[in-house]
């Protein structure tokens, strides 16, 4: 599977803006897709994630409310909605594909396919 993440920019706080990551090369039915963020220096973590087949999301605390993860299934594309962003939010946010255990939904090790990232700046 090739991930194409997109969306990523320059935007002032509490504003807008939306990620997408496409697939190539097979369908993201059966997977589990998800994001996380890097800032240099620190670990990445988990952000959102979608369970294709289920359609179930989950999100990390200091996200929720705000951001939105939803699946397109006829492009195989899942989105990630940012809203009243923060500058805590900047970051390079990467897009996963994997079959990780329900437990295990934040942990990056069980993410096999990865993205190339794309740089969220929020100025404030």
């Amino acid at each position: 599977v090739q991930l194409q993440a997109s969306g990523g920019g320059l935007v002032q706080a509490g504003g807008s803006l939306r990620l997408s990551c496409a697939a190539s090369g097979r369908s993201f039915s059966g997977y589990t897709v998800a994001w996380f963020r890097q800032v240099p220096g620190k670990n990445r973590d988990f952000v959102a994630a979608v369970r294709w087949s289920f359609g179930t999301t989950h999100y990390v605390d200091s996200v929720k409310g705000r951001f939105t993860i939803s699946k397109d299934n006829a492009a195989n594309t899942v989105h990630l909605r940012m809203n009243s962003l923060k500058s805590e939010d900047t970051a390079v946010y990467y897009c996963a594909v994997g079959s990780p255990i329900l437990s295990a939904i934040r942990d990056d090790y069980m993410y096999k396919y990865w993205g190339q990232g794309t740089l969220v700046t929020v100025s404030s």
